[in-house]
């Protein structure tokens, strides 16, 4: 045989000529096998991005824990953490339901949740109303606001900041004229067991955000419907030519966000046994800055529920500790107001990076 062997191409009819020396037969051998170091690194990237604000909140538990550990490391604290945020927990999926389909800037939904959770004590209270009747009509209430939000936004293209802002201001005047300018209380206690039932030494409320979160995340993550969202989030015009009914969903995400505000501010009255509508304006801040940081964690550089459950109680363990250790109120307003300039920044640089990639 000649050391020069033609090998034929079965694509073309072209001879190429190769050399074939004794034991080479290139052919035989595997390919060449990845960087196993080049794909560790891509790996311990991912996690690190994903999983970065829990090593974050470990370090700041640690950290309070040896600046003030006869008050920080109980079991009650903890106890505080998790159990008085149900509230933001329903606030924050209420206003991740307009942004993931391009609409930033709710800035009625602390507005919803309080006058839902206002019709309750006033109707059941001060005129006598069955309270399961009460909560229904509190609901629909809700729901009636987040269709109108999304007819105003959707339909007659109105900007969303003009009519969140002002439906905001309405709705906070409408729940401060009903309760007369004062917190409207009396609930029963039978009725705020439906929140404040122990399971495993945390109220029940607890395990309903834990639920809600749950089930939104599958929907985004498992069905159809979640990846039209996410398609429309992205890209109206593409979604629309991809044959998705961009306006029904976009019209659908103000509703169900009414109706999440809706019922968070019902389960709110009746862990409190009642509720003042001046106090909703406070929950704004906290909403945007948590459900902003929480495109750092799981999912980095998107908005996604578990994330945003997560960032809730990193946020309530920093307000806590630093109170433990001193700070005064003023505290919470400078906390939150930083993560969210710090959170919009992050997740604006992170979404970059993805992008350009």
């Amino acid at each position: 045989m000649s050391t020069r062997d033609v090998v034929m191409d079965p694509a073309t009819t072209t001879g190429q000529v190769e050399d074939a020396r004794p034991g080479d037969h290139s052919e035989d051998q595997p390919p060449t096998p990845p960087d196993r170091r080049h794909g560790a690194g891509q790996l311990a990237r991912r996690v690190t991005a994903r999983y970065a604000l829990l090593g974050v909140w470990g370090l700041m538990i640690l950290l309070f824990g040896l600046l003030e550990p006869s008050t920080f490391l109980t079991s009650s604290t903890f106890t505080s953490i998790f159990s008085s945020q149900q509230a933001l927990v329903f606030l924050a999926m209420s206003l991740l339901c307009t942004i993931l389909v391009g609409e930033f800037v709710d800035l009625s939904v602390p507005s919803v949740l309080a006058l839902s959770a206002t019709i309750v004590p006033v109707l059941t209270v001060l005129h006598g109303w069955n309270v399961w009747l009460a909560c229904v009509v509190a609901l629909a209430a809700a729901l009636l606001v987040g269709a109108v939000n999304g007819a105003l936004v959707v339909y007659m293209g109105v900007n969303t900041i003009v009519v969140t802002l002002g439906m905001g201001t309405f709705l906070l005047g409408i729940g401060l004229w009903m309760s007369h300018l004062n917190s409207v209380s009396g609930l029963s206690a039978s009725f705020g067991k439906i929140t404040l039932l122990d399971v495993g030494g945390l109220p029940i409320s607890f395990y309903y955000g834990v639920v809600m979160v749950l089930v939104f995340a599958y929907i985004l993550g498992f069905t159809p419907l979640g990846r039209h969202i996410r398609f429309v989030g992205s890209n109206r015009e593409v979604s629309r030519l991809a044959g998705i009914r961009v306006n029904r969903i976009r019209f659908g995400a103000f509703v169900m966000a009414g109706a999440i505000a809706g019922l968070g501010g019902i389960l709110a009255t009746a862990g409190l046994g009642g509720f003042d509508p001046s106090t909703s304006q406070t929950y704004l801040l906290p909403t945007f800055a948590a459900t902003f940081l929480g495109t750092a964690a799981v999912q980095p550089g998107r908005f996604n529920p578990i994330g945003t459950f997560i960032a809730i109680y990193f946020l309530a363990t920093g307000i806590l500790g630093l109170e433990l250790l001193g700070a005064s109120g003023w505290v919470s307003d400078v906390f939150y107001g930083g993560v969210l300039v710090v959170a919009v920044a992050l997740s604006t640089s992170v979404h970059r990076a993805l992008t350009n990639r």
